[in-house]
């Protein structure tokens, strides 16, 4: 739980506005104090249920990873499931987005898993999987985005990667002609 709060308090140092932090006395690396219902289905935990629910997710995740050799498709089926769940629980104030995605690459990068990204032009796809699982428990929409963006990313590096490698290849061969 104390990495959790800490990524938060990192990832949203001087981001609170004044009405959050003034007047609702919410800080960065705590867990909200007030109810904030978000997306089109109000989800959220209550502020007194955000630290029995993250417990028990951390400890759903901590026995996941207490297994040995893990596959892949289903790594990233836990992750998704782990994702999905931290934002329904929605435990903090804000920029619980941001640390639940920096929170989700911690997992599978702890877990020999590439990490992913979720990129601009991607949100709305994003959004609609966390909707699915709000609306029905879905994981599928999610599980399917979080398996292209992780092509997706790895993609796009190996290419920038192959590159870069050219363009070097090219100059000392230049350089020996």
């Amino acid at each position: 739980m104390a990495l959790v709060k800490e990524i938060h308090a990192i990832l949203t140092a001087g981001t609170y506005d004044e009405r959050r932090y003034l007047e609702k006395e919410e800080r960065p690396g705590e867990f909200k104090k007030h109810d904030y219902v978000t997306g089109l289905l109000e989800v959220g935990s209550s502020p007194e249920d955000v630290p029995h629910d993250m417990a028990l997710l951390l400890t759903e995740m901590q026995d996941l990873s207490e297994r040995k050799a893990i596959q892949p498709e289903i790594l990233l089926k836990a992750a998704t499931y782990f994702h999905a769940r931290f934002e329904y629980i929605h435990p903090f104030a804000d920029g619980n987005g941001r640390v639940g995605r920096t929170l989700l690459n911690y997992f599978l990068m702890s877990n020999d898993h590439p990490p992913l990204i979720v990129y601009e032009e991607d949100r709305s796809l994003y959004f609609e999987g966390l909707r699915s699982y709000d609306r029905q428990e879905d994981l599928e929409p999610l599980y399917t985005f979080f398996l292209s963006a992780v092509e997706k990313t790895w993609k796009q590096k190996i290419e920038r990667s192959l590159g870069g490698n050219r363009k070097q290849e090219r100059a000392k061969l230049e350089e020996l002609l």
